[in-house]
């Protein structure tokens, strides 16, 4: 270990300990971890393709769909890569910058997913409350300002996550029992002060998850208003059903992070640590893996234009031979 300042210590690396407890089972659980991994990479990109592909896609609810498959990508790419090559090959070490970078990117992008669903969820508002402004209001070019707004917003918050955690001691040794690099994962194991870093992370959790969550809320509120406003039922039921797939990401996203944050912080000795972990990996892995699956079984249009898409491949292979 190298010494900062004369009297911080910061080790040259840590070692990511994969699952403690399970260590006998490291190879047995990396198979449904290489799967989901597997379906998010080739549900994500074919959806992104898709998206790109059929001009009868281009429109704002879909854009924001493969900003959210864009997103779901990078999330657990951050991540799951490094966790194989523990889980398979014992590969345990990772070095102290690049602990430090895979917390920025985990926590960007976590936090970038909140914002887009967020987004699609004002998308959803304003399709269903001012549907004669929709297209108005919601141009390629607010879409554009509003993604970018939303990851800047991310990596202005997640930045001090970096130099907090970098200006701990670590003299406790550099063995941290999780699989990645997750903000109070690292701070746990330093032997300084690190209710910073937990106030910190709270607050930072409120002013993304607890603001998205609100804008959400309101938006579906307000969705609900007008979706009982209309006169007959088969109106309502085709109005709300452009909103199931949405409400199934949101589910699938929120209930796994608010279980890892709230353990993380509150759930003391109460919850095993192999469940921490392996919760911590699915709240990464749950949401891309899903997302491409439930948009594709809800939503008309996506499965039109992938029938269609198979068909054209069919005809073109047909021709060709």
């Amino acid at each position: 270990m190298s010494f900062l300042n004369g009297t911080k210590l910061t080790p040259a690396s840590f070692i990511l300990n994969g699952i403690p407890g399970l260590e006998e089972v490291h190879l047995w659980i990396s198979f449904p971890l290489c799967t989901m991994y597997s379906i998010a990479i080739s549900g994500n990109f074919g959806l992104m393709y898709l998206i790109y592909s059929e001009e009868a896609l281009h429109r704002p609810m879909y854009i924001f769909l493969a900003l959210l498959s864009f997103t779901d990508v990078l999330m657990c790419t951050s991540t799951l890569p490094n966790t194989l090559c523990i889980l398979w090959f014992n590969r345990k070490e990772i070095d102290f910058k690049a602990c430090l970078a895979q917390m920025f990117f985990v926590h960007t992008f976590t936090g970038m997913e909140s914002g887009v669903l967020m987004l699609m969820a004002l998308d959803r508002y304003v399709a269903i409350c001012y549907p004669l402004r929709y297209a108005t209001i919601l141009t390629n070019s607010v879409i554009a300002k509003a993604g970018l707004l939303t990851f800047l917003r991310g990596v202005m918050l997640v930045i001090p996550f970096t130099f907090l955690t970098k200006h701990l001691p670590y003299c406790r040794g550099n063995v941290i029992p999780h699989t990645y690099c997750d903000h109070m994962s690292v701070a746990k194991i330093s032997c300084g002060n690190v209710k910073i870093n937990a106030i910190y992370g709270l607050m930072v959790a409120l002013l993304i998850g607890g603001f998205d969550i609100l804008c959400i809320t309101i938006s579906y509120t307000m969705i609900l208003r007008a979706v009982v406003s209309l006169s007959s039922a088969d109106a309502r039921q085709k109005t709300f059903s452009t909103c199931t797939a949405h409400i199934c990401a949101i589910v699938i996203t929120y209930v796994p992070a608010f279980f890892t944050f709230f353990t993380h912080r509150f759930g003391g000795h109460t919850i095993p640590p192999h469940i921490h972990i392996i919760m911590a990996n699915l709240y990464l892995l749950m949401p891309p893996t899903m997302n491409p699956i439930v948009y594709g079984v809800k939503t008309k249009q996506i499965r039109e234009s992938v029938i269609r898409f198979l068909l054209k491949g069919k005809s073109n292979s047909s021709h060709s031979i």
